[in-house]
């Protein structure tokens, strides 16, 4: 495969100071670290204990399925999301719908952490907690376009990739300080404590992110990419309807590439984590330390990669990923089975490396699929498909899978397919690419 053909830098001709770059992207990655954050509080909550609390009257499978199912909700509700905020954010700016997102993000976490249980107020309690977690999701939706784009569109000539991987490196982040405080919480409570109240401590932490919210709108000016493109501007169209006319192969095919990645990685925290510890009876605070430091290792990774991404092409890094993460599924899988944290561990840490080298280009990868005037709208739209597809279900589809083959190997299975998926919508990106430069040149 070629490497990516050359796309504009950020901004070119404008004199954006190179602090001015570097403060901005380091925003956008305490934005994305703090927004998944709080995501993530909500898978472990899904995973351990959500089951009990929320859905009682089901068996233990049933119980965590219905846990699982809610926990699926939020990406759902993540495709609606990046619709509403590539309108807005290709309309009126990054920074605003980055703080909106922001705000209601903290807003629900918040209130998740607040929610009483079955038991204390029987169907509303799940109702209210399935409401919640789509507001989380409609945040989400909106935040990681105007993240990336924020750092991506502030990136100096020749660095978009490595600005860009700062922004995925908030997923890591996020998870580590989700993980982190579940550690704490669950080592500091005791599982009959923890059960009862603890869980709650690492959503109400989520009102903090209200601040971040405010600093970044004190502080942030609007892209220099977006500021030229709205003084371009003729006309006030629908950037939805713009990329459903115009992009919508574009959309499909970069979804399609990016499944396979954010169904492994929610198949590593999620799945694993609750497969771990109710079919292989595994200490809960061992896998949630494997998982922990899993997150850790893969956070020097992400900027090498994205700086090689720089150097020969997106297409050939992001490809190489996918290529592993297919070969990786199944020895995955074998090493977990075996119950050895150990084991568990080195299969976990290679599928992490597999993960980081395709994730870290990801992030300017789409936004060059777009022109900057539907920009917020189209990678934003790639990338929640996918999470719907790939990452949503994932933990939902381990468990029935295991249920109905009662074999890891078809969750193997299932990752593979998804790669192949992956691998089809690369090939086909890259042939619409080279089709329209061949067309660019003969006009």
């Amino acid at each position: 495969m070629t490497a990516d053909p050359p796309t504009p830098s950020s901004a070119p001709g404008l004199d954006v100071p190179l602090r001015t770059r570097r403060v901005v992207a380091g925003a956008a990655a305490a934005t994305a670290t703090v927004e998944w954050y709080e995501f993530f509080v909500f898978s472990v909550a899904a995973a351990l204990v959500f089951g009990s609390l929320f859905f009682p009257e089901f068996s233990p499978v049933a119980g965590v399925l219905a846990s699982f199912a809610t926990f699926a909700v939020g990406f759902l509700a993540r495709p609606l999301g990046g619709i509403i905020g590539g309108q807005l954010g290709d309309t009126y700016g990054r920074k605003p719908v980055l703080v909106w997102a922001l705000v209601g993000m903290g807003a629900a976490t918040t209130a998740i952490g607040l929610l009483p249980s079955y038991e204390a107020v029987g169907i509303a309690a799940p109702v209210a907690l399935v409401v919640l977690r789509l507001v989380q999701g409609i945040a989400v939706g909106m935040q990681w376009g105007g993240a990336a784009l924020l750092a991506t569109e502030y990136a100096p000539e020749g660095r978009r990739g490595l600005y860009g991987s700062l922004v995925q490196m908030g997923v890591p982040l996020g998870l580590v300080a989700a993980y982190g405080v579940y550690f704490t919480v669950s080592f500091a409570t005791g599982d009959g404590s923890f059960a009862a109240w603890g869980w709650r401590i690492p959503f109400l932490i989520g009102v903090f992110v209200l601040v971040l919210a405010w600093l970044i709108h004190r502080n942030v000016e609007e892209t220099p990419e977006f500021r030229r493109s709205a003084a371009e501007r003729t006309r006030q169209g629908s950037p939805l309807r713009d990329v459903l006319r115009s992009h919508k192969a574009t959309v499909l095919l970069a979804a399609g590439s990016f499944a396979v990645n954010t169904a492994t990685f929610y198949i590593l925290i999620t799945g694993i984590l609750d497969y771990a510890t109710r079919e292989l009876g595994m200490d809960r605070v061992h896998v949630l330390a494997v998982a922990l430091a899993l997150s850790l290792f893969q956070l020097p990774l992400m900027p090498i990669a994205a700086s090689v991404s720089d150097r020969i092409g997106r297409i050939r890094v992001y490809t190489f990923g996918i290529v592993g993460l297919c070969l990786w599924a199944v020895p995955l899988f074998l090493l977990v089975d075996t119950g050895d944290i150990v084991l568990m561990a080195v299969g976990m840490f290679v599928a992490g490396v597999f993960l980081s080298i395709m994730y870290a280009p990801q992030a300017a990868l789409f936004a060059e699929l777009f022109s900057a005037e539907v920009r917020y709208t189209g990678a934003s739209l790639g990338y929640q498909i996918a999470s719907v597809v790939g990452g949503g279900f994932a933990p939902f589809a381990m468990v029935a899978l295991l249920s109905t083959a009662g074999t890891s190997m078809a969750v193997s299975a299932y990752l593979i397919a998804l790669g192949l998926v992956a691998l089809l919508s690369v090939g086909l990106l890259v042939r619409g690419r080279c089709a329209r430069e061949e067309a660019g040149a003969e006009g």
